[in-house]
């Protein structure tokens, strides 16, 4: 048994196996998937799930926002192996909401690939939280100036924390506190656009960590006053295993900046109003984006730009995650279940050496 589960068990060990909506594993019907895939229910009965994740221990990690939406989120960890189950009757951790007047939920979920710790960010805040073994929450960093929920960050394999955020005297009026006189190119009319930081948790540095006061990798140096209109705002990021960081912006645009820090347009996706999107990168590193609820559809982007639809008529797509073996596991937050789809991407033969 996981710290995980054993802190669900010992916070409330009623609440693990009540039904909170007598909900069963139902066929996954009303999904239209492309041909050639298959679409199942693999997990029912979770409220309103918001993020998926998958660890390096083959655990699916939910988040989610609950029935009552009385706490900060509320973490399932299920095994793989064990799908498809009814999470009404697995324990989960609660996190409640602070005593303090900042009543912040948890709106984006990342792992950290060495660690297995998850990062927590506030939905539209300016701090992200670290959870870890023995079940210890505590604030990671802090600074933002409007976190989003969603796929507003990420870990590379190396283990290295990616977020995405946006400066403008707007969203800096919603920040914690001004950004120090060496940042002022970040702040006012100097810098007007999307910021893209990254850093290595495991760093030995107070907790905690200024984001205000990183470097960001987007834009790099002190940029000229920009004489043409501002990049559109970044809303999901995600990290390709050839080690370039995948982003979506507002209007549909998805770019790949490289090591190098340029930044380059891989494609398009349809028309539409991009809201609460998730995003993640398979082995092959095609792009997966799951459109939110006013779309309903996943969108496979090819590592040569193409854009194809793989599932349309979902009931409010959020949280998006792919395993080695090319399952897609998507939450459905309206109808509180998580389904998968596959295999969305062909595995490497294993080698014959």
């Amino acid at each position: 048994m996981t710290w995980f589960h054993r802190l669900a068990r010992g916070m409330n060990a009623a609440l693990a196996v009540t039904l909170l909506f007598g909900l069963v594993l139902s066929p996954a019907a009303a999904v239209e998937v492309a041909p050639g895939l298959t679409v199942d229910v693999v997990v029912a009965g979770v409220p309103r799930p918001v993020q998926v994740a998958l660890d390096a221990s083959r655990h699916l990690v939910i988040l989610s926002h609950g029935r009552q939406g009385d706490a900060a989120a509320e973490l399932y960890r299920l095994d793989v192996n064990a799908l498809p189950l009814d999470a009404s009757r697995e324990p989960r951790v609660v996190i409640p909401f602070s005593a303090g007047p900042r009543k912040a939920a948890f709106g984006s979920l990342a792992v950290d690939p060495r660690s297995g710790d998850l990062f927590l960010g506030e939905e539209n805040g300016n701090r992200i939280y670290r959870l870890r073994d023995p079940g210890q929450l505590t604030l990671f960093g802090v600074g933002l100036n409007n976190l989003l929920g969603g796929s507003s960050l990420t870990f590379e394999r190396s283990g290295r924390l990616v977020v995405i955020d946006y400066t403008s005297p707007e969203e800096q009026l919603r920040s914690e506190a001004p950004p120090p006189p060496s940042f002022e190119w970040l702040s006012g009319d100097a810098y007007h656009g999307p910021v893209v930081i990254r850093l290595d948790p495991a760093e030995n540095i107070p907790l905690p960590r200024r984001f205000d006061v990183i470097a960001p990798i987007l834009p790099r140096g002190v940029p000229r006053r920009p004489v043409a209109e501002p990049l559109y705002r970044f809303i999901s990021v995600a990290a390709m295993p050839t080690g370039g960081i995948v982003l979506l912006n507002s209007i549909g645009e998805v770019h790949v900046l490289s090591s190098d820090g340029a930044l380059r347009l891989l494609a398009r996706l349809p028309s539409g109003h991009y809201h609460r999107t998730h995003m993640t990168v398979g082995s092959d590193d095609s792009v997966f984006v799951s459109s939110g609820f006013q779309i309903r559809q996943i969108f496979r982007v090819s590592p040569e730009g193409v854009v194809t639809s793989i599932a349309q008529n979902l009931g409010d797509a959020q949280g998006i995650a792919v395993d080695d073996a090319g399952g897609l596991y998507v939450a459905e937050t309206a109808l509180h279940r998580v389904i998968r789809i596959g295999p969305v991407v062909t595995p490497p033969r294993p080698s014959l050496q």
